[in-house]
């Protein structure tokens, strides 16, 4: 079995989603009492978040880069950040270490495309939403249509991450919110939706909604499991 490395702590709510899912995954396959070898580097997302904040990425990738290369010097095989966010930096942290870098927009998109499904939309954060590295990735390398909320559901999407979902909150107004945000989605057309953000399935699931969802964290993680049993 291959050790698998974690970037984690952005936020520790959806980082532990993934420490459970690969094990319970690990167990599934292997039954009895196996379980995932994991190196886990949990970071302070306060500090994460200032950088994300003050638009200083180049810092940001720095900090996740320096902790990829610790994953592989204490023997991990590849890693992972256990966040969708920060993936704006993901060259940048591949570029500190020697082993491979498991990118969750490809994971993600290779599992809709297993379904036959080519127009999507896409909840995460701000920068998730609006920035190229996230839907570029999935137009340019994958072919896929995707859809973004309008800007004022953007905002709504992204202030419930921040200030509600990686502390651990989840309020039923939220939920109702963005149940109608996912119907105005399906309603332009999406055929599924991307929880591309590892905290939305905190909130939502598919008694939300009657397209497919395809949750990122669970998606990854099981994706790490594959490739560290391959």
């Amino acid at each position: 079995m291959k050790t698998i490395g974690l970037i984690g702590g952005m936020s520790w709510e959806s980082s532990a989603l993934y420490y459970r899912i690969i094990n319970e995954t690990v167990r599934n396959r292997l039954a009895g009492l196996r379980s995932a070898r994991i190196i886990l580097y949990s970071l302070d997302f306060a500090d994460i978040e200032m950088l994300q904040r003050a638009g200083d990425w180049a810092a940001a990738g720095r900090e996740l880069g320096e902790t990829a290369r610790r994953l592989e010097r204490a023997g991990a095989d590849f890693v992972l950040i256990c966040t969708n966010t920060m993936h704006k930096v993901a060259d940048v942290i591949a570029a500190f270490i020697d082993i491979p870098l498991l990118h969750i927009a490809d994971a993600t998109a290779e599992e809709i495309k297993s379904q036959g499904l080519q127009r999507v939309g896409l909840l995460g954060t701000s920068y998730t939403m609006e920035d190229d590295f996230y839907r570029g990735r999935l137009t340019a390398l994958h072919g896929l249509d995707v859809q973004v909320p309008n800007e004022r559901e953007r905002r709504v999407v992204h202030g419930v991450i921040y200030d509600e979902l990686c502390q651990g909150i989840a309020r039923q107004s939220s939920r109702e919110a963005f149940r109608e945000i996912m119907a105005g989605l399906g309603a332009a057309g999406a055929q599924a939706i991307i929880l591309g953000c590892t905290e939305i399935a905190l909130l939502v699931d598919s008694r939300d909604t009657p397209l497919p969802l395809f949750d990122t964290a669970r998606i990854h993680a099981e994706k790490a499991v594959h490739l560290a049993l391959e």
